[in-house]
């Protein structure tokens, strides 16, 4: 069993959607031979809890708007660390950057096929790791600035 074209549709649209809201590291898998619940998983993240709601209502309002989507279920919407909208065909996944590495969802489908994306989605591979080093040099900066000490 692969993914219908209606999950493709809504992986592509929510895609291009995080990525019109700087979302990092968006990736789609194919679950639907693992999974009876749902046929494609789409993870995305971002650095700040305000940027994750941010780029969750952008997705929310596209699939409505383009798609005449609405999830049958949102959750994780008070500490805004890991949202997930369950459309039932697609489940999307936004998440904290520090969420997305230690949860690493990567890990459990990395055996189920990866979906194609828009150019704009898959240009966000590395993204996250790109933020946190600019993060690290920026601080090293400032403790220099102050006189301090980079250990």
């Amino acid at each position: 069993m692969t993914a219908t074209d209606r999950s493709i549709e809504l992986i592509n649209v929510a895609a291009q959607a995080a990525a019109d809201k700087l979302a990092h590291d968006i990736i789609a898998y194919d679950v639907s031979d693992v999974l009876s619940i749902t046929d494609a998983f789409l993870l995305a993240s971002a650095p700040n809890d305000r940027q994750v709601k941010s780029i969750v209502d952008e997705i929310e309002e596209r699939l409505n708007k383009e798609l005449g989507a609405k999830p049958v279920r949102r959750e994780g919407d008070r500490d805004a660390r890991w949202i997930l909208l369950d459309y039932v065909d697609i489940v999307v996944h936004v998440q904290h950057s520090e969420e997305r590495v230690f949860y690493a969802l990567e890990r459990l489908w990395k055996d189920c096929p990866e979906l194609d994306l828009p150019e704009e989605a898959k240009a966000t591979r590395g993204k996250a790791a790109e933020h946190a080093q600019s993060e690290e040099a920026a601080a090293a900066e400032e403790i220099r600035e102050f006189g301090g000490e980079v250990l």
